[in-house]
């Protein structure tokens, strides 16, 4: 079951009401004294209902957890849709200039804050969680996969586990790369990680940036679980077809 609900984001100058979705699995109602880990997801919108996705067709998550029996509960908002980078704003760690963008100021830290002290908290507060790092996760794609990644390193005493599918790292490279290099993470920390073989091309470099950014990870002590998909590409469909791969990587030996 998902039950959507409207939650109030802050936002520079004033605050705005967002949708806010929590899927719930079929025993958190036969089994009252059961508690589960949280999976947090950007881009709520396109998580669960085509009706509500962007371009119309969302990831499905509802169906292939209740197909699978998993045992998790999933948490997402939706997006900033200001046609002025609102989305890019909220889901940039780091602030950083394009040719065809202009200069895009990085809200991240912001995003994440409130992720964490305002979501989370009514999250634990509402449903029956097991509130603690090791069964706190995050996931995201594009910009949300950046922001996925960034939670990880960054907010690593709340997250344990992420997954970040094709994660924007062409915004702030050396960024990310200095920040990877400075993260103080636990030693069971876990990122699942993937691009679409059809991306490449997208992003001047961003085969050897991928290739880069999996490396400092791995040499971070991050276990991580890195993949090329054929014939990926930068979509809710392509991205729904990894669900298995991500969802075993966040919840191995859980």
């Amino acid at each position: 079951m998902v039950h959507r609900f409207t939650v109030t984001y802050p936002l520079p100058g004033g605050e705005e009401e967002r949708f806010a979705y929590v899927y719930l699995p079929k025993s958190y109602f036969t089994n009252e004294k059961k508690r589960y880990p949280v999976l947090y997801m950007f881009d709520g919108h396109n998580v669960f209902f085509d009706s509500d996705a962007t371009y119309g067709k969302s990831w499905g998550l509802a169906e292939y957890l209740d197909k699978h029996k998993t045992q998790i509960i999933v948490a997402a908002v939706e997006c900033n849709h200001s046609p002025d980078h609102g989305r890019l704003k909220e889901y940039s760690p780091f602030s950083f200039r394009d040719s065809h963008l202009g200069f895009v100021p990085g809200r991240g830290k912001d995003t994440m804050e409130w992720f964490v002290n305002v979501f989370k908290k009514y999250i634990d507060q509402t449903y029956r969680t097991l509130p603690g790092r090791k069964n706190t996760f995050i996931a995201g794609s594009s910009m949300g996969g950046l922001m996925s990644l960034y939670a990880l390193l960054e907010y690593n005493h709340v997250f344990s586990r992420a997954a970040a599918l094709s994660p924007s790292l062409w915004t702030s490279p050396k960024q990310l790369r200095n920040m990877i290099l400075h993260a103080d993470l636990h030693p069971d920390t876990v990122l699942y990680m993937d691009y679409g073989s059809e991306e490449f091309g997208n992003h001047k470099s961003q085969r050897r940036a991928f290739g880069e950014i999996a490396t400092l990870l791995m040499w971070h002590k991050v276990s991580l679980n890195c993949r090329i998909v054929p014939e990926g590409n930068h979509s809710e469909a392509s991205w729904e077809k990894q669900i298995p791969f991500f969802m075993s990587t966040l919840l191995y030996k859980k």
